[in-house]
């Protein structure tokens, strides 16, 4: 209902059966007709053309707002008027499709057409506040429908802070799903779940935080409405995908231009000429036609969703859509051809475009690698030694009761690597000795085949065991060269490493800078991508003659490798377990009970991410390359330190004649005697 006018005070006081009369009685009787007049039924598609306008500040076509621009968003935001049956909407979506911005304009639609209490929930807290910042305040500064029953933020009013808006009979709440205390704030009629897969398992060990958000709609029944919206992470882990799976997966099909057949976008008919991506054209699934970049807009005004399954949910309905479908002006063909080009050079690389451009889920493949075939793909060059790919070295070293495992990686370009050294040092770490040669590894050297000598750029601790121990030794050893690390499982992770944070601190418990530095490793990720690279395929020796190289991330094993090594390296394999709460979820299990070649592994790669090889350009690559293949072995008797920060990893000193006797000795002895005992 529109607001009432108050009347102006009467003449007199007059009996009731007396008429009243008012001071500009014709211009009042209106405004009391007009506020007796319902508002007009609106969908939120018609809603959102009538009275939302962009601003500058968060969309890079300011103005008022059209839902012509992106024409598969209408069914999406009808969905959620009141007026339509569905009780939970499900959008799994690639990104720039325009998804958000429908979002927004539901929540504009119910401040001004259906008040309610709303819950909008982002990954974290943090996010929400920036979604509150970024995307509700100039939602509601630029529509002037909304400023008007939006007061602005005062930190004095609890009313209308950064996270919380209140407006005439509603209240619009933004929180994060790693906040419990949040989830549970207030019942919700309303409730808007972004990004879900990018939610933690469990909101402070309270429970899923979609189950938790759910549960506030309840008192609501089947007035309530939810919207779960996001890309996609990892099949049988994404929740998105869970959801969609178990509605009645809309896509949405348009007409071909030559034969009018109507089809839904796929990938695998998007082509072009390789390495020429300003070629591609998507070619008819009935005629072959080529459907070219103009003729997108006319296809998607001329779309309809159509449902592909049947729900298990009657009340739930589903929708997919893919960059493909991105209007015209925002994501071309040939952008997508160019970033499935880049993509080929990593698998997380093909991963993020999976998940971001097609908006589907990324199959991790956890079966253990055969040990004996890599075990019987050894290579001949001598264990102790870098071969000529190798231009740096990192190591993972694995805290264990009785002994520290230590294994050296070399690594190239393309994160192609080595295998150099692996030992054991004696002794847990309550022994001062086990620690003096681990501090001794770090001014170690290994011969190149260049006849350089490498030293470690990067040294990565885990802190699982006796923490305290290896903060005190990574503090004296300095940040420059040793990494404390600590492993977390879960595959929804910003980035595979993240940090460092500070975990020292003073008597009143402020951060000591210059204190030890924890770095936190997303352990599954690289567990994943080193069993992927290890199921590369290297070239024949025919193919090596003619110029071949080994595939990007290929794992070398030297001749001197030892069986039992090896089986630790595939020790795990990843299988999906269900929650206590029924849900499904990807897990690292073991399948032998010694993993520490696969812990050491990932730890060593977790410093090579860290010295910052993962976001090298070429010119670094060059770099190492000129330094290694242009050192001597006289030139490298000058004694240059190691820099504070790691760039680009030089070429380390030159060890006395005794230690480079030992480095090169010491091959297995140590690993294996300790299995032999």
């Amino acid at each position: 209902m529109s607001d009432l006018t108050s009347p102006a005070s009467p003449r007199s006081n007059p009996s009731c059966d007396d008429p009243i009369e008012f001071e500009g009685g014709e211009e009042f009787s209106r405004a009391w007709r007009d506020g007796l007049t319902p508002d007009p039924t609106l969908s939120v598609s018609e809603w959102a053309d009538r009275h939302r306008f962009l601003s500058p500040r968060a969309s890079a076509e300011p103005g008022r707002y059209r839902t012509d621009r992106t024409p598969y968003m209408r069914a999406i935001m009808d969905a959620l008027s009141p007026s339509h049956p569905a009780r939970r909407v499900v959008f799994m979506k690639a990104a720039q499709v325009g998804a958000t911005e429908s979002g927004n304009c539901w929540i504009g639609y119910v401040i001004h057409h259906a008040p309610g209490p709303m819950l909008a929930v982002q990954p974290t807290v943090e996010l929400a506040k920036r979604f509150s910042r970024q995307r509700i305040d100039p939602l509601i500064e630029e529509s002037p429908i909304l400023r008007a029953r939006v007061k602005p933020s005062r930190s004095r009013d609890a009313g209308n802070t950064v996270l919380s808006k209140e407006f005439p009979a509603g209240l619009l709440v933004m929180t994060g799903a790693n906040s419990a205390v949040g989830l549970r704030s207030m019942p919700a009629r309303y409730l808007f779940l972004d990004e879900v897969d990018a939610y933690p398992p469990s909101a402070d060990e309270e429970g899923d935080p979609v189950a938790l958000a759910e549960a506030r709609t309840r008192t609501f029944s089947w007035r309530s409405k939810v919207f779960l919206a996001s890309t996609p992470t990892i099949h049988g882990i994404s929740r998105i995908e869970r959801e969609y799976e178990a509605s009645d997966r809309r896509r949405f099909f348009v007409p071909c231009p030559h034969c009018r057949h109507r089809q839904w976008l796929r990938f695998e008919r998007l082509r072009w000429e390789k390495g020429k991506p300003e070629t591609a054209r998507y070619l008819c699934e009935a005629c072959d036609g080529a459907l070219e970049e103009h003729h997108k807009t006319a296809m998607l005004a001329a779309g309809e969703w159509r449902a592909t399954a049947t729900s298990s949910d009657p009340g739930t309905i589903g929708f997919h859509l893919s960059a493909l479908y991105s209007p015209v002006g925002w994501l071309s063909w040939a952008e997508i051809a160019r970033a499935w080009e880049s993509a080929q050079a990593t698998d997380e690389a093909k991963r993020s475009f999976r998940n971001s451009m097609l908006g589907e889920t990324w199959m991790e493949s956890g079966e253990a690698p055969d040990w004996q075939r890599l075990y019987d793909r050894r290579e001949d060059w001598r264990f102790g030694t870098v071969p000529a790919g190798g231009l740096f070295l990192t190591a993972g070293a694995d805290v264990q009761k009785d002994r520290i495992e230590v294994s050296v990686w070399a690594w190239g370009r393309g994160l192609e690597s080595w295998l150099v050294d692996h030992e054991v040092i004696d002794g847990g770490p309550e022994r001062a000795e086990a620690w003096a040669r681990l501090s001794a590894l770090l001014s170690e050297t290994w011969p190149h085949a260049s006849g350089a000598e490498l030293g470690l750029a990067r040294l990565a601790i885990d802190t699982g065991y006796e923490t305290a121990a290896v903060y005190a030794w990574a503090r004296r050893m300095g940040a420059a060269q040793v990494a404390p690390v600590k492993g977390v499982e879960g595959f929804n992770r910003a980035a595979p490493v993240s940090g460092p944070t500070y975990v020292d601190a003073t008597e009143g418990g402020k951060k000591i800078r210059r204190g030890a530095r924890l770095w936190t490793v997303a352990s599954a990720t690289f567990k994943s991508e080193t069993y992927r690279f290890l199921r590369l395929v290297a070239p024949t020796d025919e193919e090596i003659a003619t110029g071949a190289r080994h595939p990007a991330g290929y794992l070398h094993l030297p001749r001197g490798t030892e069986a039992e090594w090896v089986k630790q390296l595939v020790a795990e394999q990843l299988v999906t377990v269900k929650t206590k709460r029924g849900f499904a979820r990807l897990e690292w299990q073991k399948l032998r009970e010694r993993n520490e070649a696969l812990d050491c592994r990932v730890y060593a790669r977790a410093a090579a991410w860290i010295a910052g090889a993962d976001r090298w350009s070429e010119r670094k690559w060059r770099d190492l390359e000129a330094q290694v293949g242009a050192e001597t072995k006289e030139a490298a008797v000058v004694e240059t330190p190691l820099p504070p920060a790691i760039t680009s990893p030089p070429i380390a000193p030159a060890p006395t004649a005794g230690r480079i006797r030992r480095a090169r000795r010491r091959g297995w002895r140590v690993f294996r005697s300790s299995y032999m005992d």
